[in-house]
């Protein structure tokens, strides 16, 4: 059976090279856990809703999951603690954000299991599982850049907190690999309904991802192409009504724009000579990954 990774921000950057740069500053380094911990705590909620989905069919299905949610709601408790203790905001974290997003690209008619309790079974499973493996190679890349950064006290509680929650989401990983391989198991076309369930969350996962990392100019085009790639994942006949529920809200993005004039704000107020010499060439250096893509 295949496995589906995480792919690099848009082909080019890989977690590393992210958090090498998130440790170095404060502000965006506590603006990145208290992401984390937004994202454990809603995945609590959305894990929920799954269980109430199902309504107690398959019964170990929902006890695994009911642990799951244990374990996110730890998580985001360790990490609250962590952004208190470092006087950090503990508030819905500013700019786009990667679960909205997530939740936007969703098909819910495939997901909610409603007509097809198996396929919305194959569908939520494939879901949380690519978005643990996001979680866990930014973790692991994380703990990486800062044992490579100052030992400061500040970051030595950081690493310690972190490595304490990568076991128990590399675990959430192999559990859902399990799941998704016992129903592959039971025929040729269980096998081809989760492969096809594997690849069409990758493409949601790693559009969302993009588009709370991308705010350059041309974010909305890579965002139409994410788009369009996602829909080449579902039968032809459904890509039509896909596409145009999504599409208005993905050329305009609202939460792109506020997210863009917040950045520009922030860099002005922090060194004005820093946002002409590196905030403004790299917003329009979006400019050339737009070209590239045009061009292949």
């Amino acid at each position: 059976m295949t496995v589906a990774y995480p792919r690099k921000f848009q082909n080019a950057l890989g977690a590393r090279d992210i958090l090498n740069q998130v440790v170095r500053d404060r502000e965006i380094h506590l603006i990145t856990l208290n992401r984390y911990r937004y994202s454990e705590q809603r995945s609590c909620k959305d894990l929920t809703e799954v269980i109430e989905t199902l309504n107690g069919k398959p019964p170990e299905l929902v006890r695994d999951l009911s642990h799951h949610i244990s374990d996110e709601a730890r998580h985001a408790m360790w990490l609250t603690d962590l952004l208190i203790h470092l006087g950090a905001d503990v508030g819905t974290p500013p700019g786009s954000s990667y679960i909205d997003e997530f939740d936007r690209l969703l098909d819910k008619n495939a997901y909610d299991g409603k007509s097809n309790l198996e396929d919305g079974i194959i569908a939520a499973l494939a879901a949380i599982n690519i978005t643990e493996k996001r979680g866990c190679e930014y973790f692991s890349a994380h703990i990486y850049a800062l044992k490579q950064a100052p030992q400061t006290e500040e970051n030595i509680k950081i690493r310690e907190t972190i490595e304490k929650i990568l076991p128990e989401e590399a675990g959430h990983v192999r559990w859902g690999n399990r799941w998704l391989a016992e129903i592959a198991r039971k025929s040729p076309e269980h096998q081809q309904k989760v492969e096809k369930a594997k690849r069409k969350y990758a493409a949601i996962e790693q559009a969302a991802f993009e588009s709370g990392m991308d705010i350059t100019l041309g974010a909305e085009l890579r965002r139409v192409a994410n788009l369009v790639e996602v829909a080449n994942t579902m039968p032809v006949w459904e890509r039509p009504q896909y596409l145009m529920e999504r599409l208005p809200q993905t050329l305009l993005a609202p939460d792109l724009q506020f997210t863009r004039i917040m950045a520009a704000q922030k860099a002005w107020q922090r060194d004005p000579q820093a946002f002409m010499d590196k905030f403004v060439p790299m917003f329009l250096n979006g400019i050339k990954g737009t070209e590239k893509t045009k061009q292949s």
